[in-house]
Order: C-alpha cells, then structure tokens, then sequence
C-alpha cells in the first residue's frame, strides 16, 4: 500500500504558475491568534514562536511564500534601493500579508495572492521583505491593484504592527521600514526571493 504524506509548506508546494504576479500564500497566522505561529523548517508543522505581545496583533491574514528564500539576491536588492550596505537577507521565505475581506478562522492553509506592493523591512540590519498582496477571488480588495490604492490608515496600521510586534515598551525597535514599494518592486523581490531560493537548494545538493 501506497503512502501518502503531507507536502512540506516550504519545500513542497509550488510558488504558483503566475508568479510574481499571482502566487500562493501559506497562511501561519490570522487576525484573530494571539499567539504567533510560524513554519518549523525541519518538520514542516506549524509551531509556537510566542505569544503576541500585549495587544499588537496582526491585522491581515500572514504567512510565507512557498519555494522563496530571502538571501543574497533580495539582500543587493535591498541595498541598491535604501543605498545601504545590507549584509544578507534573514534566512527564511519571503514574507506575506494578504487583504481580504472575508475572515479565516485559522491559519495553515494555502490560498492564491495578487501581490500589490511591500515594506522594506530591515530588521537588525538583515533584510526582511514584506509583501502586501490581495487575496485572488475578494470582491472587494481585487479593486486595489496598487500599495498606494490601500487606505493611508490600512497602510499604516500594517506598518505599526511591524516595528513595534517584538519590542517591549521602551524598548527601542531593532526595526526599520526603510521603503514601501509598488507592485512591479514587489514583483522583482518576487524574483529574487525565487532565485535565492534555488540557489539555496542547489549549494545543498552539492554538500
């Protein structure tokens, strides 16, 4: 008998036929977790990472891109933008936050995204890319095709969640969004978040 196992959400399903255009999401976290779930990368469940902190929650649904690495590529990138020197991205898939209008009870699941823009988040000096996507299908957030078509105040609360959702109070940030970008940015540290991927995979294959 045949045995069938869970695809690892990282490794095992695909960015999506349409990216950087449209690409599938893997949901760790919605609006209404207290807790902050993320990827185990070893195992592919998801596992506690900590509580949020106080009432900092985030306020659309949040997970990573499949197949997407923030490494070198997204890390030059990101230093070309911000005329920074950036040593490297954070070792881990691109980021992604998706509007919807509809609620999603939990996370873990897939679901196709339209990407419209991102944060340039540098975190601790490594770069830490945050895209902002549509989720496929909404009837009403298919409407914005770009960052800057989102509500200032949207926009903003997504940006407060981001620099303050590891800190203590008084503490300061190790935060920075050093740049919010368009839909064809965002579609180019797509590109480079699939590329540092597949370089990343091959230098394993060569050990």
């Amino acid at each position: 008998m045949n045995t069938i196992y869970k695809a690892h959400p990282w490794h095992g399903i695909e960015v999506g036929r349409e990216a950087p255009e449209v690409v599938t999401a893997f949901i760790e976290i919605v609006p209404s977790d207290t807790v902050k779930y993320e990827i185990d990368k070893e195992s592919g469940f998801l596992k506690v990472d900590r509580p949020q902190k106080f009432s900092n929650a985030i306020p659309t649904l949040y997970g990573f891109i499949p197949q997407t690495y923030c490494g070198e590529k997204v890390a030059d990138f990101a230093s070309l933008k911000t005329g920074k020197a950036i040593a490297g991205g954070d070792k881990d898939p691109l980021d992604i936050c998706v509007l919807s209008e509809r609620s999603l009870m939990h996370g873990n699941i897939i679901l196709e995204a339209i990407p419209i823009g991102g944060f340039r988040l540098l975190d601790k000096g490594e770069a830490d890319d945050k895209i902002i996507a549509v989720m496929k299908g909404d009837e009403f957030h298919e409407q914005w095709h770009e960052l800057s078509d989102c509500p200032e105040s949207y926009v903003n609360r997504l940006k407060h969640y981001f620099l303050t959702y590891k800190n203590l109070p008084g503490e300061k940030s190790t935060c920075e969004i050093a740049s919010v970008y368009c839909r064809a940015e965002a579609h180019e540290v797509i590109v480079r978040a699939i590329e540092d991927y597949q370089n990343l995979t091959l230098s394993r294959r060569r050990v």
